[in-house]
């Protein structure tokens, strides 16, 4: 018996119709995936879902009864947590304030933190989550923030948990415990919505699909069991996508980038590698490998300790990413929405900041030439968006970084591109052309460094891979010699796990 419905559900924004008619059900106790590709109109169902937004008709039913709800509070108090991809945690606040946020247990208006600390440890230790919850959640790794996040939806006892990309910033380890708390959630009859890239998760859990596509619904599937991968994908797309890596052999000049005996304050084990132009190579480790500590030492965002970095030969002054992007390398970082966009600004803005100095003389900005620098860089990147003046934050996870990358690319003689987790909480279409971009830049001349926490990436798009394991390289692997076994043992703390894989 159905106990979530979406019932015609319809959203428009200007210059863009995101929902249209969608109508499914998901059965008491069911986890249920929902694809589509970015841009599909998976996050604004969310969104309704959670009282965040109206839709413009069509309504939710839970539990037999309209939900009328007209704020986040309002679905709150109807069962709903949402834990979006972006995570909606207080930085400043401990892991306790958060998990408490809106309901302090206080008495005569005061609370008792006693009660605040001890209740949520007892609650984290019963669910396996091993994190200290008098600790600032702005100091916490951005995998132990999702945990919390998970953690507040189990506290809460909602009705209805909506995960959005739940496992793109987990470890193995932290996913396997999101599995387990679904499948305890599962038991006690909550309906789970997942929204997931990952085809791997969506067979191993859910036990029905829909998929969007265009704001519209490409398909829905009762029994996932009776599809296949093949056939979502085609749905998510609308077209067959025979090989998503598309890797191909370029010619390589000389070494474009040299690192040597690099270490810094989050990276202790000096570590040394040189890029070629036109060689893309990745980087693989597991969560707290020390893979974007490196990332950031090299733009030199965190403080080195000893080393140095050449681009062309010359030295690239250290602690100082404005030398960094002067002498040709940019980053577009891990986190997108904390350390990428630029929030609350048209995606002209985002695409054009860096590149204002170039057109900008005696401090005077031209707004026509902005305007002409994010119109070439949007239709270069295929940019799905109604219009530049579109705020940065309306667009999907894979139009946001195509956005960074535009910014970089206006930038002029960039010579070296390091890209941290490029495709995080990003559709199969979307995938395949930002390794298209990717390709292009390399086979242009430019060195690149793309960082992946997801060993079919890495494998699938890099001409060389170096393998780090707490803190250090302790592989570097030829393409001709990819072996995903060997790969994922390099990395794995405990060489002797290799027998359980």
């Amino acid at each position: 018996m159905a106990f979530l419905e979406f019932n015609g559900i319809s959203k428009g924004y200007p210059g863009v119709q995101a929902l249209s008619d969608i109508s499914f059900s998901v059965e008491k106790g069911a986890v249920h995936g929902l694809m589509g590709e970015n841009g599909a109109g998976k996050s604004t169902l969310i969104r309704i879902l959670s009282g965040d937004q109206a839709a413009d008709s069509g309504g939710i039913v839970i539990g037999g009864e309209e939900q009328k709800y007209g704020s986040v509070r309002d679905a709150f108090h109807s069962g709903v947590v949402v834990i979006h991809q972006e995570l909606q945690l207080v930085p400043e606040l401990t892991v306790a304030e958060n998990l408490w946020l809106g309901r302090f247990p206080a008495k005569g208006g005061i609370i008792n933190g006693k009660v605040l600390i001890e209740t949520v440890k007892a609650k984290l230790d019963e669910i396996g989550i091993d994190v200290d919850p008098s600790a600032k959640v702005a100091s916490l790794s951005i995998g132990a923030r999702q945990m919390v996040e998970i953690a507040k939806a189990v506290m809460l006892d909602a009705r209805v948990i909506a995960l959005d990309e739940p496992t793109s910033s987990l470890s193995s380890r932290e996913s396997e415990i999101l599995f387990s708390l679904i499948g305890m959630l599962k038991a006690k009859g909550t309906v789970i919505l997942y929204v997931s890239h990952r085809l791997d998760e969506i067979f191993r859990l859910c036990d029905s699909l829909t998929v969007l596509r265009d704001g519209k619904l490409a398909a829905h599937h009762d029994r996932i069991a009776e599809t296949t991968r093949e056939q979502i994908i085609s749905e998510m797309v609308g077209r067959e996508i025979a090989n998503i890596w598309g890797w191909r052999e370029r010619p390589l000049g000389d070494v474009r980038l040299d690192v040597k005996n690099l270490s810094g304050s989050r990276l202790t084990n000096p570590i040394s590698f040189s890029v070629r132009k036109g060689e893309i190579l990745g980087f693989f480790g597991l969560i707290g490998a020390g893979r974007s500590e490196m990332a950031r030492l090299l733009y030199g965002a965190d403080h080195r300790h000893q080393g140095t970095v050449s681009i062309d030969g010359v030295a690239v002054a250290p602690n100082n990413p404005k030398a960094a992007i002067n002498a040709g390398m940019v980053l577009c970082p891990e986190d997108r929405k904390f350390d990428g966009i630029i929030q609350g600004r048209s995606i002209e803005e985002n695409i054009a900041i860096s590149s204002r100095r170039h057109f900008s003389p005696f401090g005077v900005l031209s707004l026509k030439k902005e305007a002409a620098v994010a119109d070439q860089f949007i239709a270069k990147l295929r940019v799905r968006t109604p219009s530049r003046k579109q705020d940065i934050i309306n667009l999907s996870g894979g139009n946001q970084q195509k956005v960074i990358l535009g910014r970089w690319l206006s930038e002029q003689g960039v010579k070296v591109l390091v890209i941290d987790e490029p495709t995080r909480g990003i559709d199969v279409g979307a995938k395949s052309e930002i390794y298209e971009i990717l390709y292009e830049l390399a086979s242009g001349g430019m060195a690149i460094v793309v960082i992946s926490s997801e060993l079919p990436e890495v494998m699938g798009i890099s001409d060389r891979i170096m393998v780090m394991c707490q803190g250090k390289v302790v592989a570097n692997v030829a393409r001709p010699e990819f072996d995903e076994r060997s790969i994922l043992t390099a990395a794995l703390p405990d060489r002797n796990a290799a027998g359980i894989l």
